[in-house]
């Protein structure tokens, strides 16, 4: 069972990287910001701390779940742990179900706590494990957060996907009764409107909309799948963008902004858009098995944050939340989803 559970968790790392397009297809591209030519600012006015799950961050973007579950993940976990460390940005790792069923793999997710002790960590479990295994899933890496992440187009594809989906009431469980906050995240197809509506009645206040147009996983499972093949699903859900706009009716509740983040630029606009904090797992997936020194990649986030603060200063914005009150532009598709939409 070892073997199976890890060798998956090495397929979906691999895939991922294959998969990797450098320019994301997640309809950043379609939104345009207003720029102010007399800022009256300076750089030093500038301040980049945020919210996730209610928690203070010091930098509004993180490294979002990816992995756990081998020895070659848990090397991952270690590097990224480190280079979150360095550069104080929060953590989550990718789905600990595996841990939870077989403890020889436990310590391929606690690697990321003894390496950031201090650190923000998030914990990750499916949206159908019961209330005492998502507790147990914080307890093992000390979290501070918890994400439930919903996947149906991915175990629809999968070969040893799960095929029942009667999630609310386990949900709510765990709402209730885990001693952390709670994230209800998507897993790169998107939530609508009609989604928020139904989890916001259960009690999720912090939701992950994870859209599609980065990592995608009906491509992965559709390349581990050999008896179907769903290559026409691949453009299934909706995108980061269409996601955050389907946000907007419901205001009150609380934005983390996944899929397709590329560059400083598309975290200013998606946190423009509503997002109080943005994901980031490809990319940062794609430097760690490109780049073997951790330093290259701790300089390449600080220059990400040098980069927020610099177009912020170009939008006279001086703290991160008066992002969302910076004047937009759509373009006409977008605009047309909107309409059509009732946005």
């Amino acid at each position: 069972m070892k073997n199976i559970q890890s060798h998956r968790k090495d397929e979906h790392v691999s895939l991922a990287e294959k998969f990797y397009q450098p320019v994301a297809d997640a309809g950043f591209e379609q939104v345009r910001l207003i720029p102010t030519a007399i800022p009256e600012l300076n750089e030093s006015d500038i301040h980049l701390e945020s919210v996730l799950a209610g928690i203070k961050i010091s930098t509004p973007f993180f490294i979002q779940a990816m992995t756990g579950g081998s020895e070659n993940t848990k090397r991952i976990n270690a590097r990224l742990a480190h280079i979150a460390s360095q550069t104080g940005l929060a953590m989550a790792v990718g789905s600990q179900s595996v841990a939870l069923r077989n403890s020889d793999l436990v310590s391929t997710f606690q690697i990321v706590r003894k390496v950031n002790p201090k650190g923000i960590i998030l914990a990750n479990v499916g949206a159908g494990v019961p209330v005492e295994y998502a507790q147990q899933a914080v307890n093992m890496i000390k979290a501070d957060a918890l994400q439930i992440h919903i996947n149906v187009a991915q175990e629809i594809v999968m070969p040893e996907g799960e095929t029942e989906f009667t999630w609310l009431k386990n949900i709510q469980n765990i709402i209730q009764k885990v001693h952390v906050p709670v994230i209800l995240k998507s897993v790169g197809f998107g939530l609508s409107t009609a989604d928020l509506e139904i989890l916001q009645a259960i009690g999720v206040k912090y939701f992950d909309l994870g859209g599609s147009g980065g990592t995608n996983f009906i491509d992965i499972e559709n390349q581990r799948n050999h008896s179907a093949q769903y290559a026409y699903l691949r453009n299934w859900g909706l995108s980061t963008v269409e996601s955050l706009l389907e946000a907007r009716n419901y205001k009150d509740l609380s934005y983390t902004a996944t899929g397709g983040i590329r560059n400083p630029l598309d975290i200013v606009k998606a946190i423009a858009l509503g997002a109080k904090n943005v994901g980031i797992a490809g990319y940062f997936l794609h430097q760690i098995i490109n780049e073997k020194d951790d330093n290259v990649i701790i300089s390449n986030i600080e220059d990400w944050k040098h980069q927020v603060k610099q177009i912020m200063l170009m939008l006279g914005m001086d703290h991160i939340e008066s992002l969302t009150n910076n004047q937009i532009i759509l373009s006409s598709e977008l605009s047309n989803f909107k309409n059509q939409r009732h946005i």
